[in-house]
């Protein structure tokens, strides 16, 4: 009986210790109420950021920059902008444009190096007080993502879009992963063992530290082409239900989401988007708006596009809270972006059109979050920093610094650098406004 008891007491102690794990003077976890976030009793806003590659800065490998990191950290939190989302899981890959080097290494083996660097960025980020959401996969190739779980167990080579141009058989491919049982059970494995990881600077649990506001299922995951992604509607949706519901118990203090990119990352299907985040294992919905990759702006002609694309972009914006409005859970705009004026992507090229739509998405998400709508917070992609690119292409090359653009896109397209002042002081102004909100 003894023993028993100092069996007790001894669990009872590591529970305390488990669910006390935060900085001094740190807030504490974010929750949801309806259709709300909240943080330390109050409602929680927010005007945050894309960092997708803060772990490679962090590292204390060929990739890491801790000055650099630590320096732009500060200069996020003195501008307000205290939530970062960021990528926590990369594969090992042939593709063309993805970046190295890769959590991953093949199915079962991780190189721990890069989660050394995200111990210390979020190590750093609670300092700071701030909110990271992690994403564990990503849809899209540049990270290895989805596509390179289907290789490595259907014994044919991975597609390639930036090789083939073939985007619908890439995109179809990657949907094959959330059927894949011997891919499932690989990404679960990894995902167990992240979740559950004791941080090497602190000593804090990755599942008991506040720091992590949300677990999210990946970077923008589709049901498949836009050509044909109906076979996949039903696996898509069981996927997202089953994964949300195997993250949540694993990290039952934490929230869970998509990273969806709204209805026209469902094939356009509104009832499908809707669908797939009415589960209870899924907290809040997602959504990203990007009007020139969809064809709805044009930056060399700005001045002939950009005022049609602003009123399809204000009632993409607007439905996507109307529908989180009718399921009761927050919304956040958790990537949009557009680029410099002329299509130019020097960090000395003037910002005049990106400017006034981060201007108006801001009035418009401020509006509507302090009428009691949804929408609780938006994440612009993304923070460049310090960040350049000296090659004439503006490709990304391993060992290139980071510049918010990932590796398969041009460096400079859409990050906001460190030099961009008059965007970090809308910005700033929006973070400022969104915490206003949270004191009423």
């Amino acid at each position: 009986m003894r023993i028993l008891m100092r069996l007790l007491a001894a669990a009872s102690l590591s529970l305390l210790a488990v669910v006390s794990q935060a900085a001094p003077g740190q807030s504490g976890f974010v929750t949801v109420k309806g259709k709300h976030f909240v943080l330390d009793g109050k409602p929680y806003y927010f005007a945050g950021a894309n960092v997708w590659y803060g772990m490679y800065l962090g590292s204390p490998g060929v990739t890491g920059d801790r000055e650099r990191l630590t320096r732009e950290l500060d200069q996020l939190a003195a501008e307000g902008v205290l939530n970062l989302r960021v990528l926590a899981i990369s594969e090992a890959s042939t593709l063309k444009r993805a970046v190295t080097p890769a959590v991953i290494q093949s199915p079962g083996k991780v190189d721990e190096t890069l989660w050394k660097g995200l111990d210390f960025l979020l190590d750093e980020m609670a300092k700071r007080d701030m909110k990271a959401v992690l994403y564990v996969s990503n849809f899209w190739q540049w990270s290895g993502g989805m596509s390179q779980y289907v290789a490595w167990f259907n014994g044919k080579p991975v597609l390639d879009p930036d090789v083939t141009g073939d985007w619908n058989s890439f995109m179809d491919n990657s949907a094959a992963f959330y059927r894949e049982p011997e891919a499932q059970d690989t990404f679960r494995a990894v995902v167990r063992q992240l979740i559950g990881r004791k941080n090497s600077v602190n000593g804090r649990l990755y599942n008991a530290d506040p720091t992590i506001m949300s677990w999210q299922l990946g970077n923008e995951p589709r049901p498949g082409s836009d050509a044909n992604s109906r076979p996949h509607h039903e696996a898509f949706v069981k996927w997202i239900d089953d994964t949300a519901g195997f993250i949540k118990k694993l990290a039952p203090k934490q929230l869970v989401s998509t990273g969806n990119e709204g209805w026209m990352g469902t094939a356009g299907s509104k009832d499908l988007f809707v669908k797939a985040h009415a589960t209870k294992n899924v907290d809040y919905l997602t959504y990203h708006m990007w009007a020139p990759n969809w064809g709805w702006f044009n930056p060399k002609d700005a001045a002939a596009t950009y005022d049609s694309a602003w009123a399809r972009m204000k009632d993409y914006l607007d439905w996507h809270i109307d529908e989180a409005n009718k399921l009761g859970k927050p919304v956040v705009l958790e990537e949009f972006g557009i680029n410099r004026d002329n299509g130019s992507f020097e960090a000395k090229a003037t910002t005049i059109n990106r400017d006034k739509f981060y201007q108006s998405i801001f009035q418009l998400l401020a509006r509507r979050a302090a009428a009691g709508d949804a929408i609780a917070g938006s994440n612009f992609w993304a923070w460049g920093g310090a960040g350049r690119t000296t090659n004439a292409d503006f490709m990304w090359k391993a060992g290139d610094s980071f510049v918010g653009d990932p590796p398969q896109e041009p460096q400079g397209l859409y990050c906001v650098f460190d030099t961009d002042a008059t965007t970090i002081r809308i910005i700033s102004a929006h973070a400022r406004q969104m915490s206003t909100i949270r004191k009423n």
